[in-house]
Parts: structure tokens; C-alpha cells; sequence
């Protein structure tokens, strides 16, 4: 299966590509067997704002191979606009469906992000990685590394922290720091693993990890996440959520059906 196999629905500028999770991990599988690489970038409302608007934002979607929808709203307004989405493809159930996918055929993943090590518990990559080996057995775990907060301002942790990613030469890389700083260490990974696949995933390490709780599925299913994860950090994502993308996502909805054929 290859990536041109799938066309793409236009939301606001973006082009997103139509295709289910399964579709997505047997893509991946299958270039990983034909030695290419790739990037997965998984836009949710608030990227898709911020691209609409950024062209440092636009950058990363214009260079991922697979752009998939993280986002119920992205999924109801392209069935507005008379091109539907198979489904929603988050980032936070990727990194399980690609983790046993790559078990399957024996490869190597290298997880990024997640909290410190604190009172002699390990980082959270190291214990998302752990709970991702346990659960798919074939899988095989070329690193992990919880970079500390601010690195990337520090060119010689940053390049410590690239070097060693680069030296593991794993198959897939999920980097799970946020957006967008996640995405430009993709881009500086990129060019030195041109065969490996790279998945910026926000906080699919933390829950992995078992420091952030996921909503439920019916949550998930219904477009209610976001719900969820104000809940739990409404200082950092109350301004964010309410402010600018609520709104946007009002927008996009309202515009939709003008893009019906």
C-alpha cells in the first residue's frame, strides 16, 4: 500500500489525506520494508488555526508524507463539505496501532518526551517504551530519552539530544514534546535517518506512560476530548481551547457546506 494511493480533503488550505488508522500503519509498514522513510504530522484544530495563519506552521504540514485528521471538528467538516474522512487518526492511539505493527515485523521504535525522572521512578519515555515492549513482544526499543524542559535552547543539549536518536538508527520515532517544537526536531532528524519514520504524537507519551489519563472512548468518539483534557490542565490549555480555537472550530463548520460540489 502506498501513499499515493490516498487522495486528499482541503480544510482551510490544509490538505488532509483519506485514510483510516489501519491504512496508515500498513502504509508505514510497507515503506519501512522498501527501506523509505516518512512523516506523519497530525493536525488537530489548533494546528490547522495556527498553519491558516503561520507559515512557519504551514512548513511542517507541507513536508509530512501522511497529514491525518486529529480532530472530530476536521472530520465533521469535511463530511460537510461533501468529502468525508474515513475516520479520526490521533496521534494518542498511533502510537499503539504503529508500535504493534512494527512488532509484527521485528522493528525498532526510539520514544521522545514525557515527564523527568523524579523520586526514582523512571522518565516517562522510558516508561512508555517499557509498557510498548511488554505489550507488542516483537518490538524492539532502540531508546527513549525525556529531554529536559528547555533544551531546545541549548544548542549543544539539543545536539546531544539528536545525536543520540540518530546513533540508535531506529525504524519509527515518536516524538511526543508538543507542537511545534516536536516537529522541528523531526525536521533536524530527518535529514540524517532517511530511512526511518517519524510521528509527532504531543501527549500520546504521557499517556503511554500512565502520567496523563486519556478520556474515555465515548469521549473520543464524540468529539468531546478536548472536554477531558480542559478538565485536567485548564491553566495551560483553558486560554487556548476557549479563546482561539473553539471559535475556529465554530468557523470551519460554518464555511464547510459553501465547499459541497
Amino acid at each position: 500500500m502506498t501513499i499515493e494511493a490516498f487522495d486528499r480533503v482541503h480544510l482551510d488550505g490544509t490538505g488532509i489525506d483519506r485514510i483510516t488508522e489501519d491504512e496508515v500503519v500498513a502504509v508505514v509498514r510497507d515503506a519501512l520494508a522498501g527501506g523509505r522513510g516518512g512523516r506523519i504530522i497530525t493536525p488537530n484544530v489548533d494546528i490547522l488555526r495556527r498553519a491558516s495563519a503561520d507559515p512557519r506552521v504551514r512548513r511542517h504540514l507541507d513536508d509530512a508524507d501522511l497529514i491525518v485528521a486529529d480532530g472530530m471538528p476536521l472530520v465533521w467538516a469535511s463530511r460537510l463539505g461533501g468529502a468525508p474522512l474515513p475516520e479520526r487518526v490521533a496521534g494518542s492511539s498511533l502510537i499503539w496501532s504503529l508500535s504493534e505493527g512494527l512488532g509484527r515485523d521485528g522493528r525498532s521504535i526510539f520514544v521522545v518526551g514525557g515527564a523527568p525522572p523524579s523520586a526514582g521512578k523512571p522518565d516517562g519515555a522510558a516508561r512508555a517504551a517499557a509498557r510498548l515492549a511488554a505489550a507488542f513482544p516483537g518490538l524492539r526499543i532502540a531508546g527513549s530519552l525525556s529531554p529536559s524542559f528547555g533544551f531546545e535552547y541549548d544548542q549543544a543539549r539539543y545536539a546531544r539530544v539528536c545525536k543520540r536518536i540518530v546513533r540508535a538508527e531506529p525504524d519509527l520515532v515518536f516524538v511526543g514534546l508538543g507542537f511545534p517544537k516536536q516537529e522541528n526536531v523531526i525536521e533536524r532528524l530527518r535529514e540524517h535517518l532517511p530511512r526511518t519514520w517519524f510521528v509527532g504524537c504531543g501527549a500520546a507519551v504521557n499517556f503511554v506512560a500512565g502520567d496523563v489519563h486519556r478520556a474515555p472512548r465515548w469521549m473520543q468518539r464524540t468529539g468531546l476530548e478536548w472536554a477531558h483534557r480542559l478538565g485536567t490542565e485548564p491553566r495551560r490549555l483553558a486560554g487556548r481551547y476557549l479563546r482561539h480555537d473553539a471559535p475556529y472550530a465554530l468557523r470551519l463548520l460554518a464555511r464547510a457546506p459553501r465547499r459541497r460540489p
